[in-house]
């Protein structure tokens, strides 16, 4: 292929082939993919090109996961919270919440991981003094404090799959299936997925590339029952999803102590990664991650056997993949493949190791609708002029760090009454193919002062706040590492555990902390430590340089 062909991904559609490969002609791709809600036809898979196929192996078998609702993905919830008029209340702990989304887990004794809180003392009620009635689904808590807020800590089975849920949502999918996730956790579960995937790969001998969106646990994402407020809690890193039975007693047995629904609700913060993590909750995540490499290792061995290469995303399902822990390259993956609005984003993929390829997949999506809700591909939607402000961030931040592969995903035939959006395509795979070949030719210029960030994530969560940009507006780290993605420097992450222990490297010029108080991003509780303040302290008056 020549300069304008190559190193893009196209995502194709059934019944508009003419258009797929019209495209895939004019864009230069050399990959068509299927999306969430699309197929490829036999055109298409015969035309040439290599195929991505998603799969996502825990919602891959609905049927099955009906059959089997015990063994549906969990997390704990904690209700909405209510006042005490008189010493007993009754407490619907489902109430608020969006119950195609949950439903409350009657399978197993609550008093085993469930709580009930006061939660103007902070103290926990006795499990005497509650009881919960599994047909009204209410708690009923006796001896209470007149005026005092109460609240549950429940476990609650997830009968409708995040992303499942928001494409449906979105694209107005009406009577389509509502998609399941299973725990992987169970035996009779891993067996399943491992005999699928095996049957799929069988069956699908044009695939090239698996591309795994993304492995086992979704990102936290809570809705409400009100439309108007959907979204109440969701966080890109939170491991609050990973959260069953099996595990809980699992974790107990390896660890030799106990998670309670409270390390997990954290008075209804959550786990949210803006908040400093505790030694527990690191041991989750590390706890999670294990399980999660090993499994998933088992699936990229079966895909490799097939002569097939396999990727994965990084969002979505990606929570317990952690590329930039110590285990990532353990799975074997070909590839890594990452949504990117900003530059930070491309830094986040690209400076990732363990894998040959670096692909982004790009804004906007081919959704009649953005994130927010705001027309896209639709009446009043300005797609060109999207594509062109995202594409400015990410072409800055590719000057600095290249990637091998870009691409779109969605629904291609959106794109038909925007031919000026197709002409700018174009153009920007043009530009992106050109970068490419200059990075191929020489390194950029890098300014001898090398910056570290520090945080208490350190490198575990280089590169992020935690998700997209304009979710995290107010977060002043966010704001720094979208500067630094284009600047020619070199940047590290660090944390405060490797500061006190073995201090900050000797080639660190500067070192920024920017954060919040109390935040995961400035450190939180790690500034009570002297040791870490007297370090800081010798090494500024050395002639280091701390913003913070």
């Amino acid at each position: 292929m020549g300069n304008n062909r190559g190193d893009f991904t196209l995502p194709g559609e059934a019944g508009y082939e003419a258009l797929t490969l019209k495209l895939a002609e004019k864009w230069g791709a050399d990959v068509i993919r299927d999306s969430d809600g699309t197929k490829l036809s036999d055109k298409i898979t015969s035309s040439g090109y290599d195929i991505y196929s998603t799969l996502c192996l825990i919602r891959s078998d609905l049927e099955w996961a009906r059959q089997n609702i015990d063994k549906l993905q969990q997390n704990f919830l904690m209700s909405f919270p209510v006042i005490a008029e008189g010493e007993e209340v009754n407490i619907s702990p489902l109430k608020g919440y969006f119950k195609e989304q949950f439903m409350i887990n009657t399978y197993d004794d609550p008093k085993e991981f469930w709580q009930v809180f006061d939660r103007t003392t902070g103290k926990e009620v006795a499990l005497s003094d509650w009881e919960f009635d599994a047909k009204t689904e209410t708690v009923t808590i006796k001896h209470t404090k007149k005026w005092h807020e109460y609240t549950v800590n429940f476990l609650a089975i997830r009968i409708w799959e995040e992303i499942s849920m928001y494409n449906h949502i979105t694209n107005d999918w009406g009577e389509k299936p509502h998609l399941m996730a299973v725990e992987p956790r169970y035996k009779e579960v891993q067996e399943h997925i491992l005999d699928w995937l095996k049957k799929w790969c069988e069956t699908h001998p044009e695939t090239t590339v698996v591309r795994f969106t993304s492995m086992f646990y979704n990102f936290a994402w809570f809705w409400g029952e009100d439309k108007k407020q959907r979204n109440i809690f969701s966080d890109w890193g939170s491991y609050d999803f990973t959260v069953n039975p099996i595990a809980l007693r699992a974790f107990e047995k390896e660890k030799g102590y106990k998670m309670t629904s409270e390390d997990f609700v954290q008075q209804g913060r959550y786990n949210a990664t803006h908040n400093a993590p505790t030694r527990k909750y690191r041991e989750w995540m590390d706890f999670v991650n294990a399980f999660v490499v090993d499994f998933g290792k088992e699936c990229v061995d079966l895909v490799h056997q097939y002569g097939k290469k396999a990727y994965v995303f990084y969002d979505d399902s990606w929570i317990g993949v952690e590329p930039y822990g110590k285990r990532f390259s353990e799975f074997g993956f070909d590839g890594l493949i990452k949504c990117v609005f900003s530059g930070f984003e491309v830094r986040l993929c690209g400076h990732a190791q363990g894998i040959e390829t670096r692909e982004l997949r790009l804004h906007p999506y081919l959704f009649p609708t953005g994130l927010s809700g705001e027309p896209t591909f639709a009446e009043g939607g300005n797609p060109t002029l999207d594509a062109k402000r995202f594409w400015k961030s990410v072409r800055r931040a590719l000057l600095r760090k290249p990637v091998d592969r870009i691409g779109l995903g969605g629904y291609l035939h959106l794109v038909e009454p925007f031919p000026d959006f197709c002409d700018y395509i174009e153009k920007l795979t043009d530009e992106f193919r050109m970068l490419k070949a200059l990075h191929q030719e020489a390194s950029p210029y890098v300014v001898p002062c090398k910056i570290a960030i520090l945080t208490a994530w350190g490198p575990l969560r280089s590169w992020t706040c935690s998700g997209h940009f304009h979710e995290n507006l107010k977060r002043d780290l966010m704001h720094v590492l979208e500067a630094l993605a284009g600047l020619p420097v070199e940047v590290r992450f660090l944390n405060f555990d490797e500061i006190k222990e073995k201090g900050i490297p000797n080639d660190i010029k500067v070192l920024i902390n920017a954060g919040e108080k109390n935040s995961a991003w400035s450190g939180g509780f790690y500034w009570e430590d002297e040791i870490i303040i007297e370090t800081i302290s010798e090494w500024v008056n050395k002639g280091g340089s701390f913003i913070g």
